[in-house]
């Protein structure tokens, strides 16, 4: 019930610091977001250790219009995040949860699943902050979650 309650309004009932830390975790992911959808090149090359691909026709404009894209999806639930900060609190446990399982799967799943194509160096000249950080992401996520979800007097 405190996940998916049966009324979507603006009455959060969890921890004010809970409220807050996802306020913050908000505008940094708006902040990540807006870096991928329009400095796509910084984003892939210089945060994201990507290397530049050669070739005939150059991959690298398509390359950067998927990553732009990426960008887009993550402004698109940041978005929605604002919205539920701003108009429907009640909301907030169910946003951690979502953002549990982006971060948990990119953490631990995620590498796995893929064989870690990415982290093997052949296309890459170092390690993506989103996945240094991910375990330690997902673990503060988990705190405030669990702290959201507990009723204030």
């Amino acid at each position: 019930n405190k996940i998916l309650p049966v009324t979507a309004d603006n009455n959060f009932k969890g921890y004010r610091i809970s409220l807050w830390a996802f306020v913050l975790f908000t505008a940094l992911m708006t902040w990540r977001s807006i870096i991928h959808m329009f400095f796509e090149e910084y984003g892939l090359h210089e945060i994201a250790n990507v290397i530049e691909l050669e070739g005939n026709p150059d991959p690298m404009p398509l390359i950067y219009i998927f990553f732009s894209v990426w960008g887009l999806a993550q402004t698109i639930f940041c978005i929605v995040c604002w919205v539920v900060i701003t108009r429907y609190r009640s909301l907030i446990p169910l946003m951690y949860f979502l953002w549990i399982i982006e971060w948990g799967l990119r953490a631990f799943v995620y590498p796995i699943m893929s064989g870690d194509p990415i982290g093997s160096g052949t296309y890459t000249d170092g390690t993506t902050p989103g996945h240094i950080m991910a375990p330690y992401i997902t673990l503060f996520l988990l705190i405030f979650f669990v702290i959201s979800l507990m009723q204030r007097d």
